[in-house]
């Protein structure tokens, strides 16, 4: 069973990843991870996040292995992802990263912002989540608060929204639902509920499609 979950920043989609992999007891993977490391590594050769033909080439070297860093999730580096991911040499790279992790006989469960609609379009369960812009920038204003980095609310408002421009009008797998995935909206749920809603969900849509 393939589950592709997507949506934009702070829409509690990587959450609800992980939770939904451990329920059904699947592999999962955060490819937005894959392009954090993109922009980590250009960054750490001194490189142009605007090089297209570096960031491609960073792309095809990344190393799985690294993906576990803690320093993905530094301040900006968010942002430097969604820069490099605007070019289609470096999303080529990295879908078949995608689709080979997606091949594992136990079958998968990956978040991003294009699986359903481009990475994997044969997914088993396709689920786009959304939440209010000022409920995404609250959400993540408080995690970076509890981790202790200097930030201010408009600062992270002014931030996704520039990240969700960039998303969805990019030239190359823009951000936006599959035709046949499931609309959650999260602005009003805690965890328990959407993981509650997501699961109710796939275990319909599995059961109509008779998958394993």
């Amino acid at each position: 069973m393939i589950i592709a979950i997507d949506g934009p920043a702070a829409s509690g989609k990587g959450t609800l990843a992980r939770r939904i992999a451990s329920h059904f007891h699947l592999a999962h993977l955060d490819t937005g991870s894959l392009y954090r490391a993109v922009a980590r590594d250009i960054r750490r050769h001194g490189g142009s996040l605007e090089d297209a033909s570096e960031a491609a080439e960073m792309a095809r070297r990344l190393d799985a292995e690294t993906l576990s860093d803690p320093g993905l999730r530094d301040p900006g580096v968010g942002d430097a992802a969604s820069i490099v991911a605007k070019f289609p040499e470096v999303r080529e790279a990295l879908h078949e990263f995608q689709r080979d992790f997606a091949l594992q006989k136990s079958g998968a469960v990956l978040d991003g912002r294009d699986i359903g609609s481009v990475v994997l379009p044969d997914a088993h369960v396709k689920i786009f989540v959304v939440a209010d812009v000022e409920v995404r920038a609250r959400r993540r204003y408080s995690e970076l608060l509890t981790r202790g980095e200097p930030v201010t609310f408009e600062g992270v408002l002014q931030s996704i929204k520039g990240r969700d421009d960039r998303d969805m009008n990019r030239s190359t797998s823009p951000m936006k639902p599959a035709a046949d995935a499931h609309l959650l909206d999260t602005t009003k749920l805690d965890i328990e509920a959407a993981f509650d809603a997501a699961v109710r969900l796939i275990t319909r849509k599995i059961g109509q499609q008779g998958c394993p």
